[in-house]
């Protein structure tokens, strides 16, 4: 099964980038031409810098929020697995739901956040059809291209994906939490430790085997996000302006949009090849800080 359902599409993608096809026609071999074509499109350098961007932002909060509730929740005597089930519902609801109540909550005259915003005379901006990058939003000036920072746009889908996935990662850290011998805490306590001395000297540091797999894992999952663009934005999708585009949806409109599926293929092992790099370098330099007791 394995062989059948992993490795044999993934040969066969590979040796696919290598040809000119279209599925319905005869293909022709151009080496590496399906390479150098996606490397000399404007659209696939813009699709890897937003998603260079929504991983950049989404991470840090995923991991700090996932670590800080999980902490709360460890800390909670009552109503533990009540607060575990509010809090991983989320993980559990269909993407598509879930993009559909997040499209409403961010529509920009009936939606729940204006509304709420509207309470303080506070004007809410067009939160998914802003393709301005925040930083010329913030600043209020014409940056150049590349500079500008991510859209407001992509920013808000990346809020979303924090909110989806967070119940997930703050199970992985309430199972680490509760490896960590309660001694430790018993010691602290008795000399005089505070609470961010306690968080700093004892939680973090073997809490860090944990953040490590949550930053890997977190990391490989920003890179493929998909579904969000494909239902939030637009019409067309990956709007405003290509602001919201990323890779999977690059490859994706490559595939079934304009049927050129070695382009397609090509696309699909450059993200693997990234992804592949990007993990190397974390084991390399923050498996170093890792403490494994």
């Amino acid at each position: 099964m394995l062989i059948i359902f992993k490795i044999f599409p993934i040969v066969l993608s590979f040796g696919v980038s290598f040809f000119k096809w279209n599925m319905a026609g005869p293909s022709d071999f151009i080496a590496f031409g399906n390479y150098f074509s996606v490397f000399s499109d404007s659209l696939f350098w813009r699709s890897f810098l937003n998603t260079f961007y929504y991983t950049l932002f989404s991470l840090p909060f995923s991991i700090g929020l996932s670590m800080f509730f999980a902490i709360l929740l460890n800390s909670v005597t009552r109503g533990k697995t009540l607060f575990r089930v509010i809090y991983y519902l989320p993980v559990v609801t269909s993407i598509v739901a879930v993009s559909v109540v997040w499209k409403w909550v961010y529509h920009p005259k009936v939606g729940l956040l204006n509304s709420f915003l509207s309470l303080f005379n506070v004007k809410g901006p067009e939160w998914l059809d802003e393709y301005r990058g925040i930083f010329e939003l913030i600043m209020k000036i014409d940056l150049p291209r590349g500079l500008e920072g991510p859209s407001l746009a992509l920013l808000s889908l990346a809020a979303m994906s924090v909110w989806k996935s967070l119940g997930y990662d703050i199970l992985i850290f309430l199972a680490g939490l509760q490896n960590i011998p309660q001694t430790y805490y018993e010691a602290a306590k008795l000399d005089g430790a505070g609470v961010w001395n306690t968080f700093r000297h004892i939680t973090f540091p073997l809490l860090s085997p944990t953040t490590f797999y949550v930053f890997i894992m977190s990391t490989i999952g920003s890179f493929q996000v998909f579904a969000p663009v494909w239902l939030m934005t637009g019409p067309p999708a990956g709007g405003p302006v290509d602001s919201t585009n990323v890779i999977v949806f690059y490859l994706y409109e490559k595939a079934f949009q304009f049927f050129k599926f070695g382009a397609a293929s090509a696309t699909a092992f450059i993200l693997f090849s990234l992804l592949l790099t990007l993990t190397a370098i974390q084991r390399k330099y923050s498996e170093r800080k890792v403490f494994y007791g």
